[in-house]
């Protein structure tokens, strides 16, 4: 039973992080690129637009169902270690969880609630938009790197099983 678990968990990872990463280089390839080129405030409530809509759609799921079962996957790993494919099972549920989880709730979660509580037409606006296109695109940076590198480890301890 529990090989079971562990290789839906494995499959289930795999795919989030495909589709989460495939998400975050979309941000980082072109999408912030293009919200910079629009007027401040444009950008702005662009942007806002897109955190508001994220939370009501099937991202959220997704976001926080990987994150649990990478949680899991880095535990099943950590306690197996000799099991084959626990290694790469352990590193990408713990790259992750720290790469992309902690990544967003410490960086692009808070950056995401400052734009939304400042006043798109006025100067700290503004101000605050240049500085949010260039930090919360390289945390983006940093979760698509993370995601992709989970993927390609869990995928590593699928072959590995």
């Amino acid at each position: 039973m529990r090989q079971i678990l562990i290789t839906a968990l494995l499959w289930f990872s795999a795919i989030g992080c495909g589709l989460l990463a495939g998400v975050y280089f979309a941000f980082s390839a072109f999408i912030m690129t293009s919200l910079g080129r629009l007027a401040p405030a444009a950008g702005m409530e662009a942007m806002n637009a897109i955190n508001v809509d994220i939370l009501k759609s099937l991202f959220m799921p997704l976001f926080f169902g990987t994150s649990l079962s990478a949680l899991l996957l880095a535990i099943f790993g950590a306690f197996g270690w000799k099991e084959p494919g626990a290694i790469a099972m352990c590193a990408g549920g713990i790259l992750y969880l720290l790469g992309m989880t902690i990544v967003t709730m410490a960086f692009n979660v808070p950056l995401n609630d400052a734009l939304a509580a400042v006043a798109r037409a006025s100067g700290e606006g503004a101000l605050l938009w240049t500085r949010y296109l260039t930090e919360w695109t390289w945390w983006n940076h940093v979760r698509t790197a993370a995601c992709t590198a989970s993927f390609a480890l869990f995928i590593v301890a699928i072959a590995q099983r």
